[in-house]
């Protein structure tokens, strides 16, 4: 067994987090928490596995998962939020177990990755080649609540003389709630093709398909989680429990449990106990939640000696993605007489693009340019299908198949988009000195996205939809990049870049945390006086006024490297402009959903990181991290005389502090490691009137290798636990948007002290 000691390898403004410390990880565990344990990044998942993008998230210095500029072996992977139709979270673009490590810019990004989603900060994933000598992978797992994991690669080896040699791998994932029977599996298929082609060039080609089917935790808010406690979760399989709420909103309207129903219609068991002195009531426990995702994923890669001077780079891909979402609804009856039915939220997205670049080599400069260009065809539409009446069939599941009693009977919204995304840069990395480089350059991103609704219910929605065309463009967008090695161990650098992020693409208002200008929405009039103004109107005083998001990345930063300590310090700061929030206007009766400017916000931070390594086999790390996002001007986000400033308020969802700690040691054939991270508490309004509690979450883990056994080849069994205190704590926050104040049903509780243990062995 070979212990790395610097799981995260560093240098200049960039950090990579090795194979080492993703193996620290329980076997299937979603990637993006091991980017988490770097300084800066706060990554959070209602599950343990992280399987469940809906309860998880990523910030990596006040920037949101999607503001972050994300590829996969070249591939640009995009947004990395839940539901989106602008790209594919890592976690279902590629097994854990064939990533060979993560390089992690927190500064302004690299400035030659592909991404129309960038503001502060990029990650390459980059997957592990086929092995030259034939081989497979076997290794299964199981774990507290029903986890099971299962892993299985078989390697070609070298094919012929020119090396050509591939790998195909399996994975599932699966895993139960703590406090429900409904569970979450995601089943994963890579494979990767290397052919050499010549001394010092290569094509590679990389596919994935994957699968989730997830049933989410039930989502919380204060109120649920003082007057409930914190097990409250949907009623699945109860489905006597749901029908019953669901009457209850029928006929009740509103009044407590105790007004005039008939016979049998609260009579449902396993009801939340208080569940109608909540604010949210029926809404507390729907019957069931979740998602259904499939996608393909490919892509073709060159990088071609075209002389001793000048190399070719190249990447093609493809991207289809189609998407169901999911709850049992208790305020839309079914066509069948239930009084309830499942809503089904349906995005879709193909994307299909390619980048080019050629890299030359002279004197002491390394002069690069190319282009990048992505196409992308997007939908989504909301539906509602029929449940059965109590006693007449078995009720639809989360995950489908949603057409058992008959074709969708409501339809709410349709849109279709087409997105085109164009960038192009160029760079010289200039050594003037052995121990200087230079790194400067610019890029120009220009997007349009035309389109927008092509359905609309009069029911739910007053007039006409959004509905037209949005180009953002950055034609000059600089970055600079310096870094002094002054001394033996010791680096300064220095980075800034100006990013643009160009208009996002939803369709769903009530996706809160999404600024798109295509979600805005007026709702149906209910008292039978018509709104001064409809969605389409909204959207094209958007069009006029609107800006794209953009911001200007400072990082200044100190590095030592030495045999018994490393020490990283950066201080770096942000201005951002023009960031967009979704936010909810009018009064409580007719609501206005519409994007809002704030103009101006600023932010500073301060990284620090040291590892010790006392003795050979020991690695201790810390790392402390502050940060302090504030709006800067004055923005009213509600009407009808009040006044909800935001100027001098926080960043909702991001901790100003955050401590990690990671300890590992070997011993023979031994590995063991401990790790702990503290998150300070939380903004949870936009208005910051409420905050999530802080609180501290640790894992331990172990690894031993048996050794060889027959045909088995280096056999390793291995064991982690999370949450190992059993903290209770909020997980994901603001799946449903941020409140402008006070609370709201848009935070999940993280998941309780599990135990996984795997055994692997090689062929």
């Amino acid at each position: 067994m070979s212990v790395t000691a610097r799981a995260h390898e560093a240098r200049n403004t960039e950090n990579v987090v090795s194979r080492a410390a993703i193996e620290q990880l329980a076997p299937g565990t979603n990637v993006l928490k091991a980017v988490g344990q770097l300084p800066g990044v706060s990554f959070s998942s209602s599950d343990p596995l992280g399987i469940d993008t809906w309860g998880a998230s990523v910030y990596m210095r006040g920037f949101f998962q999607n503001q972050l500029g994300v590829t996969l072996d070249g591939i640009p992977l995009n947004d990395q939020g839940y539901g989106n139709v602008n790209g594919l979270n890592v976690a279902n673009a590629v097994i854990t177990a064939d990533i060979a490590n993560v390089s992690v810019s927190q500064g302004g990004g690299a400035l030659d990755v592909p991404s129309n989603t960038n503001l502060g900060g990029a990650m390459q994933f980059s997957t592990a080649d086929p092995k030259h000598k034939a081989g497979a992978i076997i290794e299964q797992g199981f774990g507290s609540y029903g986890m099971e994991h299962t892993y299985i690669r078989l390697d070609s080896g070298d094919l012929n003389h020119t090396g050509t040699r591939a790998f195909g791998s399996y994975s599932r994932n699966y895993e139960e709630k703590y406090d429900s029977p409904s569970s979450g599996i995601l089943q994963q298929a890579d494979g990767k093709l290397v052919q050499p082609l010549g001394a010092d060039s290569i094509m590679s080609a990389f596919f994935n398909w994957s699968e989730a089917q997830v049933w989410v935790h039930a989502d919380k808010s204060f109120d649920i989680l003082n007057k409930l406690g914190w097990r409250v979760e949907d009623l699945y399989p109860n489905y006597a429990a749901a029908y019953a709420a669901a009457n209850w909103v029928a006929y009740c309207g509103g009044l407590a449990p105790s007004c005039a129903t008939p016979p049998g219609v609260l009579g449902g068991a396993g009801l939340p106990a208080g569940w109608f002195n909540t604010n949210a009531q029926a809404g507390v426990a729907f019957y069931d939640g979740g998602q259904t995702s499939i996608d393909y994923l490919g892509g073709l890669n060159f990088d071609i000696a075209i002389n001793d001077r000048l190399r070719w780079k190249a990447t093609i891909y493809g991207h289809s993605d189609t998407q169901y979402q999911t709850y049992g609804d208790p305020y839309q009856p079914s066509a069948t007489g239930a009084p309830l039915s499942e809503e089904v939220w349906q995005p879709r997205q193909e994307r299909y693009g390619f980048q080019t670049s050629l890299h030359y080599f002279v004197g002491r400069h390394a002069i690069s340019t190319g282009v990048w260009f992505e196409n992308n065809n997007q939908q989504f539409a909301l539906f509602w299908y029929n449940e059965p009446l109590l006693g007449h069939g078995a009720p639809l599941k989360t995950i489908g198949p949603y057409d058992v009693y008959g074709r969708a009977f409501l339809q709410d919204v349709g849109y279709q988009w087409n997105t085109n995304s164009f960038q192009y840069y160029a760079m010289d990395v200039w050594r003037p000195l052995r121990n200087i480089s230079v790194t400067y350059g610019f890029k120009s991103l220009v997007q349009t996205t035309s389109g927008g609704a092509d359905y609309n219910n009069p029911e739910f929605n007053y007039g006409p939809l959004a509905n037209g065309s949005m180009t953002a463009a950055g034609g000059f967008l600089p970055h600079v990049n310096l870094d002094w090695h002054f001394a033996q161990g010791h680096e300064l650098y220095f980075d800034m870049a100006e990013n643009m992020r160009p208009y996002s693409v939803s369709g769903a208002a009530s996706l809160g945390a999404v600024g798109s200008p295509w979600n805005v929405a007026v709702p149906a009039p209910t008292n039978g006086q018509m709104p001064p103004q409809t969605s389409q109107d909204l959207f094209k005083t958007l069009q006029r006024t609107l800006h794209p998001e953009r911001d200007w990345d400072f990082v200044l930063g100190y590095r030592y490297t030495g045999k018994l300590i490393s020490v990283t310090a950066d201080a770096y700061h942000a201005d951002l402009y023009h960031h967009l929030i979704s936010a909810s206007l009018g009064t409580l009766n007719a609501p206005v959903t519409t994007v809002l400017d704030t103009h101006h916000a600023d932010m500073w931070g301060a990284d620090a990181a040291a590892t010790l390594r006392p003795l050979p086999r020991l690695a201790i790390t810390n790392t402390f991290s502050y940060n302090r996002f504030t709006y800067d001007t004055p923005v009213n986000l509600c009407t009808g005389g009040m006044v909800c400033n935001l100027q001098g308020k926080r960043l909702s969802g991001y901790p100003a502090f955050m401590y990690k700690a990671d300890a590992s040691y070997s011993w023979g054939r031994l590995l063991v490691h401990f790790g702990a991270n503290y998150y300070s508490a939380r903004p949870f309004s936009l208005m910051n009137d409420t905050s999530v509690p802080a609180y501290w979450l640790s894992d331990l883990g172990a690894r031993y290798l048996l050794g060889n056994y027959g045909m088995m080849k280096n056999l390793t069994v291995s064991f982690n636990v999370y949450n190992t205190f059993n903290a209770k704590y909020i997980a994901m926050m603001g799946e449903n948007g941020f409140p402008v104040s006070g609370d709201a049903q848009s935070m999940e509780r993280g998941a309780v002290r599990q135990f996984f243990g795997t055994a692997r062995a090689e062929f």
